[in-house]
């Protein structure tokens, strides 16, 4: 029979509380997505339950995201060696032993150290505008750049519009075809939990690290041509943040990984759910499970 119902859950992770999402039978093919900032597994809604009829879901909230805690940076080190800790303990909690992985935006720096660290975990990923090659990061990373060149408080202080309403709302609307397409409240759900106390300062210091992602990406380069692992890439074609030549920059390391383009921006998933669901799918029929 199938259990296509969500489930909404807590699982308490190195003493913090992770929610997630899951759904789908137990028993068959594990599919792990990991959201994107400024996001959370709510970015999911309507993909899993197109993927939940046949196979097991799992979408976590990382840590500072969503209904997961967000301790203050005091307690917590915001960096995202320390985001693929959490979710290490999250999959070895519920003992994954074998899963693809879909990740998008933060969670293809995450998912990717996992995959690094778990080769024999990993049946296939799965990447929605999740960048890996430097040829995918836009001009809008410009001001990050600077701050990652000089880490000075002038620098982290130009970058307080980032978590800004009006950045959120860019993120979601930009190069956006219909924007009638666009729930309100998946900016409005973003915006609430980036306008916590002390989430900004969470937020900057999480900027701040990214530049480890990239330092990384020769890494993740050698990961993918020592493992092949198979992958497909579904990419909003007018992200603002992730330019196409960032998923095209894939086959150079992985030249039998399929690329898919949609006319849509950045939350791929807002406008093109329907037919990524179906591309995911036809993938996931030719894994190793």
């Amino acid at each position: 029979m199938e259990s296509t119902s969500v489930h909404y859950k807590k699982l308490i992770v190195n003493d913090l509380n992770i929610f997630y999402r899951e759904a789908g039978a137990p028993d068959a093919p594990t599919l792990l997505l990991l959201h994107g900032y400024p996001t959370s597994s709510h970015m999911f809604r309507n993909l899993i339950p197109t993927l939940s009829k046949q196979y097991h879901v799992i979408a976590p909230d990382l840590p500072g995201f969503g209904y997961s805690d967000a301790p203050e940076t005091q307690e917590f080190s915001y960096t995202f060696d320390n985001l693929a800790n959490t979710m290490q303990a999250f999959i070895d909690q519920l003992g994954m032993k074998r899963f693809a992985i879909y990740v998008f935006d933060y969670g293809a720096p995450v998912g990717l150290r996992l995959a690094m660290a778990n080769p024999e975990k990993i049946t296939g990923i799965i990447s929605q505008n999740g960048n890996a090659y430097e040829e995918g990061l836009s001009k809008e990373w410009s001001p990050i750049q600077r701050y990652w060149k000089d880490p000075s408080q002038a620098n982290r202080e130009s970058l307080r519009d980032f978590v800004s309403y009006k950045a959120t709302w860019f993120q979601y609307h930009e190069g956006v075809p219909d924007p009638s397409l666009i729930a309100p409240e998946t900016y409005t759900l973003d915006q609430h939990f980036l306008d916590r106390p002390g989430n900004i300062e969470i937020q900057l210091d999480l900027v701040k690290d990214y530049r480890t992602n990239v330092a990384l990406y020769p890494e993740f380069h050698k990961y993918f041509r020592t493992y092949q692992p198979k992958l497909l890439l579904v990419w909003g074609n007018k992200d603002p943040y992730f330019l196409p030549a960032g998923a095209e920059a894939y086959k150079k390391d992985l030249p039998e990984a399929i690329l898919k383009f949609y006319n849509t921006g950045h939350f791929a998933l807002e406008t093109n759910a329907a037919e990524i669901g179906a591309d995911i799918l036809e993938f996931m029929k030719t894994l190793a499970i």
